[in-house]
Parts: structure tokens; C-alpha cells; sequence
């Protein structure tokens, strides 16, 4: 069993490291795609920040209001488009902005804000690439000590849990009576 434990412990330990150090290429990548997105978005906002810059002084929050007030329901829609896409240009900003600290905020970030479809899509395309930056390198390390601990802390458990089933006493005595097994201990080693 020791030497199984062993063989997992350090294969283990290798696939964390490894995996650990592909994290930072894929929130490089994701980024890249993020990037696309808000490019696109920019550019479909264009026209309209166009429009806003002729006839509102640059002012996209008139031309929407403008676009919303109109009793025709076809330029009433237009603005609703109009301020969707401002919207998606503002969070997309966000999320670029906030992925520009160091590795541990990015990770932070993507851990609590990521969006599915775009991690997905990122996922599909992926490239693993192992980062060699002083930061890719450290976090790869605490990943796999972490994974190794719990490791560790699993197997601990089970065989705790294991020898709690397990207690019986197995030999001479598990065939004995509890009065003789008390017996026998009282007498000590030389009382057989």
C-alpha cells in the first residue's frame, strides 16, 4: 500500500505542476478572445458615436434618449440596440481592466466573474502553453502543493476511517470471549 501511495504521491504531484503551469496560457488566451470582443463591439458602436459627434455634440446618451423618445417603434428599437451596446462595450472595458493585474488577481477574477460562453469558446480553441514567467512558475508550484496536501489529507482520512471499521483485534484473541481476552491482558505477557 506504501508503495502505491508513493507512486500516486509523485505522479500526482507532476500532473499538478504541469497543470498549474498551463493556467496562466489559458487566461492569456482568454484575454486575446475578451480583446476581440470589445475591438468588435467598438466597432460596432462606431456609427452610432458617429452620429452622436454630428448632430449631439459627441453626447451617445442624447442620441439613444432621442432614438427611445420616438413614438416610431422601429427607431424606438434602434435605441435599445444603441445603449445594448453601450453596455456590452462598458462591461467588456471592465473585464479587460480587471484582468491587467498580476496573475493572482487574474485568477481571482476569472474565479468569480468569468464569462461561461467565453471561457468555453476559449477552452475550445486552446493551445496549452506552459508559462515560464517568474509569477506562471510560482503559481504552478502552489497549485501542486496545494493538490498534493489534499492529497494527502484524503488518503490520511481514509485510512483513519479505515482502521475505525477495522478495529478488531485479529489473531488468538478475536476468537476469544471478552472476558478472556480481559483476562489474559490483566495476567500481562507472562500470565499465559
Amino acid at each position: 500500500m506504501l508503495l502505491l501511495r508513493g507512486l500516486l504521491d509523485r505522479l500526482l504531484l507532476a500532473c499538478a505542476v504541469v497543470a498549474g503551469g498551463l493556467v496562466p496560457g489559458f487566461i492569456v488566451q482568454y484575454r486575446q478572445r475578451l480583446g476581440g470582443r470589445l475591438d468588435q463591439a467598438r466597432l460596432d458602436l462606431a456609427p452610432w458615436q458617429k452620429l452622436a459627434d454630428q448632430y449631439y455634440h459627441g453626447d451617445l446618451g442624447k442620441l439613444i434618449q432621442y432614438h427611445l423618445d420616438s413614438n416610431d417603434p422601429k427607431f424606438h428599437a434602434e435605441g435599445a440596440v444603441i445603449r445594448s451596446l453601450v453596455a456590452t462595450v462598458h462591461q467588456l472595458q471592465s473585464a479587460v481592466d480587471a484582468l491587467q493585474g498580476n496573475l493572482f488577481q487574474q485568477i481571482g477574477y476569472l474565479a468569480g466573474h468569468a464569462d461561461a460562453g467565453l471561457a468555453r469558446a476559449t477552452f475550445g480553441d486552446w493551445v496549452p502553453t506552459f508559462s515560464l514567467s517568474g509569477e506562471g512558475i510560482l503559481f504552478a508550484l502552489l497549485f501542486a502543493i496545494g493538490i498534493w496536501l489534499l492529497f494527502h489529507t484524503l488518503w490520511w482520512l481514509l485510512a483513519r476511517g479505515g482502521r475505525r471499521l477495522g478495529d478488531r483485534p485479529r489473531g488468538p484473541e478475536s476468537r476469544m470471549g471478552p472476558d478472556a481476552v480481559r483476562a489474559k491482558r490483566a495476567m500481562g505477557p507472562r500470565g499465559v
